[in-house]
């Protein structure tokens, strides 16, 4: 026979699950993902600037998750300026140039942030 008995009140129980079910821990995401953008900008190794200045995010809530996007706009000949930048890219001549690892570096403080933004919010309750 197995038999479970409990005390007091559920309350705080309660109000910190409905709290996850409503998604509250993903409040304030929009300023880091803002951030994210602009240490995306600053990072992008600049030539006319056009690669940087076309860093914009976008954030998609649906029940129980949240999803942050940074996309570049600036395409050269169909293809990603920033996505060339970053993997390197062959040249018209034959030539390759080496990409440079700017977005891995410039996203982690980021990327902590969120991480450790999200966690107060489920640990506070």
């Amino acid at each position: 026979m197995f038999s479970v008995t409990s005390s007091g009140s559920f309350d705080n129980t309660e109000r910190f699950l409905k709290k996850l079910a409503r998604g509250d821990m993903f409040n304030g995401l929009e300023q880091l993902a803002q951030e994210g953008a602009g240490a995306l900008a600053s990072a992008t190794p600049v030539d006319s600037g056009l690669a940087a200045d076309s860093w914009t995010f976008s954030i998609e809530r649906s029940k129980g998750s949240c999803r942050i996007s940074w996309n570049n706009f600036d395409v050269e000949n169909g293809f990603p300026v920033a996505i060339m930048l970053q993997y390197g890219y062959g040249t018209g001549t034959g030539g390759y140039v080496q990409g440079q690892d700017y977005i891995n570096p410039a996203m982690k403080p980021v990327f902590d942030r969120i991480a450790d933004k999200v966690w107060k919010a489920v640990i506070s309750g």
